[in-house]
């Protein structure tokens, strides 16, 4: 473990070395100076957690030491030390930036507070500094991963989009990556290094959504034993996802659309107005033209959301990048999970890239980890893949060589390529998802993410229609 390093300098050569005496701990690495040139030197590596320095030296005082140390090193606490106190100096100090400031003599308990304080502050701040960096490389356009011309589409389209203010909405169907366009838009924004709130439109009931968008007062309702802050709060600054947008009421679509456009609202159970700065990215998986027909979605609110579209495409309008994904995929899990499985065999790449994935990139993912987890050797053979695939699909494709075209080129009608409808091969998906649950509706919908009403309706239909029986 590396040690801080705090850098003391002072010209009383006593005062120094019974410092540096005071501080010595295992932990610790300690250096002294008498010239503050010398500190300085010390501290333009960036190496250093920690600055004492006295307030009167010679060529150099203290007050320009700290305006040098907080040039170089932004992040660096830097407490003044002096015997000649006064209430401006100290005023002055901390406004330059100082943590904070101490009068000599001082006693080793007083210097011991100051110093656990700094260095605790110092290992906040750089560790805050590494999560932005981890999160930006993250989410940078580079780890997205596709090169087929919808996807660079998709690619500038965030480009253009994420160092604006403007509302972005982001469609596509389930599974195709709509929160990661989110956070890449945010972590490529100004806002940054404010936070990324999100809310699941589609998981709460109109009365809870309203509180978590808005807050409540303490006895707003029942069960409101104390005030709450909401999201809208929460993001002031920052960016608020709302994810499945068009899963919203009605009547809460309404308060939506005064926030967008007053940039304030109230509490439940609250006349007090609250302004907040936040900008919005939404998404939905619906047809919101559609919906916007039908009067389930408000035509207002849809133009408010709608000034920037982002609209990421079905894995099966994609295909060449499916080999790309699962070697992506591939590499995640076997460095997660800390297995052998390294390669993944021709015949079953071309198993992978010729099932038509109704959930997208993200049934990808969990087959890729499934088939990493229970691998058995260094490489993912086509059976393997078939097992992992819903029966249905996998019996329809078949094995390169068995189910695929004749030497002469003719594919047979109960081939591989044979057509079926989509929504023939998204019911069944959904069916086996269902089995794997053991019928639990709400951990399949949240698998196959769509709201478990959405799920019921869609099991209803079909079952009126007798195209699927009780599941």
């Amino acid at each position: 473990m590396a040690k801080d390093k705090i850098v003391i300098v002072d010209d009383d050569e006593f005062m120094r070395d019974s410092l540096m005496e005071a501080l010595s701990r295992p932990e610790l690495q300690v250096v002294g100076f008498g010239l503050a040139s010398e500190a300085l030197a010390a501290v333009s590596d960036g190496s250093a957690s920690l600055l004492l320095t006295d307030m009167r030296m010679p060529e150099m005082d203290g007050m320009e030491l700290l305006q040098e140390a907080k040039r170089l090193d932004p992040n660096l606490p830097v407490v003044m030390m002096t015997a000649f106190a006064t209430i401006e100096t100290a005023v002055l100090a901390m406004k330059r930036g100082a943590f904070d400031y101490v009068m000599k003599p001082f006693k080793a308990e007083e210097i011991d507070l100051v110093v656990n304080r700094a260095l605790e502050h110092h290992r906040l701040l750089t560790e805050n500094e590494y999560l932005k960096d981890e999160l930006a490389k993250k989410f940078r356009l580079g780890d997205f991963v596709g090169k087929s011309p919808a996807m660079k589409a998709v690619f500038e389209e965030i480009r253009q989009a994420a160092p604006t203010s403007a509302t972005v909405f982001i469609r596509g169907e389930s599974g195709t990556g709509k929160e990661l366009v989110a956070r890449s838009v945010h972590a490529q924004s100004p806002r940054r290094n404010k936070p990324l709130v999100k809310v699941n439109c589609a998981a709460l009931s109109a009365g809870v959504l309203e509180s978590e968008l808005f807050g409540h007062e303490k006895g707003a309702f029942t069960g409101a034993d104390k005030r709450r802050i909401g999201r809208f709060e929460m993001a002031d600054g920052g960016t608020l996802f709302l994810d499945e947008v068009s899963e919203m009421d009605l009547a809460l679509q309404g308060k939506l659309l005064r926030v967008l456009q007053e940039k304030e609202f109230e509490r439940v159970g609250s006349s007090e107005t609250i302004s907040v700065d936040v900008r919005i990215l939404a998404s939905s998986n619906r047809d919101l033209e559609k919906s916007i027909e039908d009067g389930s979605f408000r035509q207002d609110l849809y133009y408010r959301l709608n000034v920037i579209s982002v609209e990421l495409p079905p894995l099966r309008e994609r295909k060449t990048d499916i080999p790309a994904l699962a070697r992506h995929f591939l590499e995640r899990y076997r460095q997660e999970e800390g297995v052998r499985v390294r390669e993944i065999s021709e015949e079953a790449m071309d198993l992978l890239t010729r099932y038509d994935w109704p959930g997208n990139v993200r049934e990808l993912a969990n087959i890729m980890e499934r088939l990493i987890v229970l691998g058995r050797s260094d490489v993912i053979e086509a059976a393997q893949v078939e097992n992992a695939l819903p029966k249905s699909a996998a019996k329809a494709l078949g094995r390169s060589g068995q189910g695929g075209a004749s030497a002469g080129g003719a594919a047979p009608e109960a081939g591989p390529f044979a057509p079926r409808p989509l929504e023939d091969v998204g019911r069944e998906f959904i069916v086996e998802t269902l089995k794997h649950f053991g019928g639990a509706r709400a951990k399949s919908a949240e698998a196959l993410s769509i709201s478990e009403r959405s799920l019921r309706d869609r099991l209803k239909r079909w079952q009126e229609a007798g195209l699927i029986g009780d599941v």
